[in-house]
């Protein structure tokens, strides 16, 4: 389909409860630039039941214009319902771009509403930008298993679409809501959703890492040698009021759980500080963490790719190192 306007939506993911989910508000960062240099709108599509709270949310990080669905039948995510009602959506407004979490949401609605709009689909982007002359989104994302990164055009099918991974982005500051509202009267026949819930279980964890809205994190990889490396990293983590995290190497060795990892098959997280304790750098970890404000790098192999990112280096055993950095920052405490 043609684009009627330049203008480039973000979707509001909400929860049951109405409440938006945090990639949504994430993603209205880069879209406010990306809108700007469109010469478009920035549109927040807020699907949900009672979504007073997410469409308020919307307004306050930036949105110019908010599209609001707001029914029962969409008060839990179905396959059906969400992308019959963003397909008519994207059909009456003709938006250029959209942007779509890569969450479990958003990575099963962005292929079929690619399908029903016969338009090109990128998937977990980690950058974005826009060429101005043409209008057509770059899309970056990991390519071949994470060894290096592709940029992705569509440059003969609109809407362009993409999903794009939590975390790689920070919220933009909130201010007063200026957004014009549109409410739109879309429901969708509760009889045609093929899939229902029957109950939701929640998994039981021993304990539960927020990597992603973590301040400050410290991640082992490994150099740590084994599981009792992140003894070390747990200490200094509970000093810092941090969160622990870990390498793929460090998971796959079965150190510690898949819910520490960092990385293009873990988390993309965006601390305030990143500590990388004995971790190399595999572009498959950089890119899940490279968008730190400080990025604190300890390796004993002063050619380790990690340094080339970090913003603070120590070369040497960790071992040595982590204890008398804890041990100083309890003093300091003091």
């Amino acid at each position: 389909m043609d684009a009627k306007t330049k203008d480039l939506w973000v979707l509001i993911e909400t929860k049951e409860d109405g409440t938006p989910r945090k990639v949504g508000l994430e993603l209205l960062n880069p879209g406010r630039r990306l809108a700007d240099k469109q010469e478009g709108k920035l549109v927040a599509v807020v699907i949900g039941c009672r979504t007073e709270a997410s469409v308020q949310a919307a307004g306050e990080y930036g949105a110019d214009e908010i599209i609001v669905v707001d029914s029962e039948e969409f008060k839990e995510y179905s396959t059906d319902a969400y992308t019959a009602a963003l397909t008519f959506l994207i059909e009456k407004y003709g938006p250029t771009t959209m942007l779509i979490g890569a969450t479990p949401t958003g990575r099963d609605l962005g292929p079929r509403l690619s399908c029903r709009l016969k338009t090109g689909l990128t998937a977990d982007c980690t950058s974005l930008d826009v060429d101005a002359e043409t209008g057509n989104m770059a899309w970056t994302r990991p390519a071949f298993g994470g060894n290096l990164m592709a940029t992705i055009l569509c440059p003969d099918c609109r809407p362009q679409l993409g999903t794009v991974r939590p975390g790689v982005f920070k919220k933009p500051e909130a201010g007063i809501s200026r957004a014009g509202i549109i409410k739109e009267a879309y429901s969708f026949p509760k009889e045609k959703i093929r899939t229902t819930v029957l109950e939701i279980i929640r998994e039981a964890a021993s304990e539960v890492v927020d990597l992603e809205g973590a301040e400050i994190i410290v991640s082992g990889g490994r150099g740590l040698g084994g599981p009792d490396g992140f003894k070390l990293m747990r200490t200094l983590a509970d000093v810092l009021g941090a969160t622990v995290g870990a390498s793929r190497a460090a998971v796959d060795a079965g150190w510690i759980s898949h819910s520490h990892q960092v990385g293009q098959t873990g988390k993309t997280v965006a601390p305030k500080i990143y500590i990388a304790c004995g971790i190399s750098g595999a572009i498959q970890h950089m890119a899940g963490m490279s968008g730190a404000d400080c990025i604190i790098a300890i390796n004993k192999d002063p050619e380790a790719p990690i340094f080339g990112i970090a913003d603070y280096g120590i070369v040497g055993n960790l071992f040595e190192v982590v204890p008398v950095i804890t041990e100083e920052i309890k003093k300091a405490r003091a």
